[in-house]
């Protein structure tokens, strides 16, 4: 009878721990287990494309998929995450759609306080949204200095407060709970924002053109994209804010995109793609591949994750185009048809 009840009990327990891994195995929702596509489109409104891990099921446009008869935006700009939750910015439209990231239903809207907004972060239940604001080609008098960190409450999605940055901004990351922002046209700075007192801290010079960075032990890696001379690579130890750079050679073309994955700098120059350690102080000569694009195509995003290389193929801005992906070694794996412009990818 013992032994019995001892056998009854194992096997409650193997199923209760084999339910139990299931359920942390099974999918959040159906856009689970993959990576999104933003598409930045045209004065039509843009989309967001997805495709699972294994490259096997794909999806156009999601957001048209789980929101029939709302509309996106207009030139989307950028993707951020917090929890379960996506937040797509639409700069054109001043709008940042909140949706469930597995399922991508619409939850809510964001759609005052915001001007021109960019990219975003998020820190302690609140958002951290570059806002262009206005342009110098339209506003001479301050079009270059009156850029704005929106602080959305995220718990109402609604836009608390402003931190007035008095200079341009574009791309925003958060590391050890700073802000950093570069903008790569009018400025050039490296922002530094503490969000705790919205107070700004003294700037780095980094040099003009810096626009993509990524940050790793204490280091922080901004691309200055360069036409006519060499682009160059700006290391900044945030402990200290000291700089140093990587020079790319010249002949290589402009360089666009910069990514950080296993220790290994990626970055785009023209239409080839290079890497070189993190710890690296000279640029690589020779590139892993280079992509094969539409006719007048460009790199328009770019991304390495999952030990794979992203490539969004910015196309002609009117028609649907592609998107490419890569092993590490520059084999082709996958090419997808996507909406119009697409210009960066998001990991699910």
């Amino acid at each position: 009878m013992k032994l019995t009840r001892l056998f009854l009990l194992a096997i409650s327990v193997s199923l209760f721990v084999s339910c139990s891994n299931d359920d942390d195995n099974d999918p959040k929702g159906v856009y689970d287990n993959g990576f999104f596509i933003l598409n930045e489109g045209n004065s039509g409104g843009g989309s967001v494309s997805f495709a699972s891990d294994d490259l096997s099921n794909f999806t156009a446009d999601v957001y048209k998929t789980a929101n029939a008869g709302d509309f996106a935006g207009v030139y989307l700009q950028n993707i951020f995450f917090d929890g379960d939750k996506a937040y797509i910015i639409a700069g054109g439209s001043n709008v940042i759609d909140v949706v469930n990231r597995y399922t991508f239903k619409l939850i809510a809207k964001v759609d005052s306080g915001l001007a021109n907004p960019r990219y975003g972060v998020v820190k302690d239940g609140k958002a951290y949204v570059t806002n262009a604001n206005t342009y110098s080609y339209s506003n001479p008098a301050t079009g270059d200095t009156d850029d704005y960190i929106a602080v959305i409450d995220l718990a109402t999605n609604k836009v608390e407060s402003k931190i007035e940055l008095n200079a341009t901004a574009n791309r925003i990351l958060l590391e050890n709970g700073k802000l950093y922002i570069t903008e790569p046209y009018s400025s050039d700075k490296l922002l530094v924002v503490n969000p705790a007192t919205k107070a700004l801290e003294t700037p780095v010079t980094i040099g003009y053109n810096a626009d993509t960075m990524e940050v790793k032990d204490g280091i922080l890696y901004i691309l200055r994209g360069l036409s006519g001379t060499n682009s160059e690579i700006i290391k900044v130890k945030l402990s200290d804010k000291t700089a140093s750079k990587i020079t790319i050679p010249q002949a290589q073309g402009r360089a666009g995109y910069l990514d950080i994955y296993n220790d290994k700098i990626y970055y785009t120059a023209g239409k080839a793609v290079y890497a070189i350690n993190t710890t690296a102080t000279d640029a690589t000569t020779a590139p892993i591949f280079t992509a094969t694009l539409s006719t007048g195509g460009s790199i328009y995003g770019f991304a390495v994750n999952n030990d794979k290389i992203f490539i969004a193929d910015a196309g002609d801005y009117a028609s649907n185009s592609k998107a490419y992906i890569y092993n590490l070694s520059g084999v082709s794996q996958k090419e997808l048809t996507v909406g119009v412009g697409p210009n960066g990818f998001y990991f699910n």
